[in-house]
């Protein structure tokens, strides 16, 4: 059985460097997100139609089902599989359910990235400067350095345009319209981790609701924030293969 793990913003694959070998698995696969780590084909659109059908794309020719685990960019866009492809499934896991209420509001980043000009300058804040500044700016939101530094690697003008146009196309209300499909999600066995300090993905209740239409099991990872992966990996780990041990 195979586990793919997809990466969020502003990041690459190199987030999941310590769950991975606290996992000890070998039948891993790491999926970037064009944009995030991987290059932007020509003609592809950074969009949430767009991860999604590359997704399935990429699902498609796996020997699957597969145990698929998504964080932030990475974590709607396995829900988005969930609901849409749950064959390509054996199980699902994701951070990032609550985007998906009613009642979620984008974060302020978020936001100014919505925004014709106040995004354009904040991606170029958030993603300029030397390795050294950027990676300096990862260890800040408490990433460790090892990691940060190959975040920062991969970061650059084309990250900054893809998450310009990702988060555009996810402007309220299309996340909540997206959202009306959550039950279809139940059709394979889903986790919600759920980081009591993530303030990126919505409240703790709007993760548990969202959780529980999608028919996922909630974990509550206390004193976890939104890199919960890098936080505590051993923890962590023990809670994926548990997951997965029980289907």
């Amino acid at each position: 059985m195979t586990a793919v793990f997809v990466n969020g913003n502003p990041e690459s694959s190199a987030i999941w460097g310590p769950l991975l070998a606290a996992l000890g698995r070998t039948d891993v696969v790491l999926l970037s997100p064009p944009g995030f780590g991987a290059a932007v084909p020509e003609g592809f659109q950074c969009t949430l139609t767009g991860y999604r059908d590359w997704l399935i794309g990429r699902l498609e020719v796996l020997d699957g089902p597969v145990d698929l685990v998504g964080h932030d960019v990475g974590g709607s866009t396995v829900v988005s599989v969930a609901m849409a492809r749950p064959d390509l499934l054996r199980t699902w896991v994701s951070d990032s359910l609550g985007v998906f209420d009613p009642d979620y509001r984008w974060h302020d980043l978020a936001q100014q990235w919505q925004t014709p000009g106040a995004g354009e300058a904040s991606v170029a804040e958030l993603l300029g400067g030397s390795l050294g500044e950027r990676a300096e700016r990862m260890v800040a939101l408490g990433i460790p350095p090892a990691v940060a530094e190959e975040l920062a690697a991969a970061q650059g003008p084309e990250m900054g345009r893809a998450i310009l146009a990702f988060y555009r196309s996810a402007a309220q209300p299309a996340m909540a319209d997206l959202g009306k499909q959550l039950e279809a999600a139940a059709a394979r066995p889903g986790l919600a981790m759920i980081g009591t300090e993530d303030r990126f993905v919505g409240t703790e209740a709007l993760r548990r609701r969202s959780a529980a239409r999608a028919g996922a099991r909630a974990e509550l990872l206390d004193g976890l924030g939104h890199w919960w992966m890098v936080q505590d990996p051993e923890r962590c780990a023990r809670i994926l293969a548990a997951f997965w041990a029980g289907q």
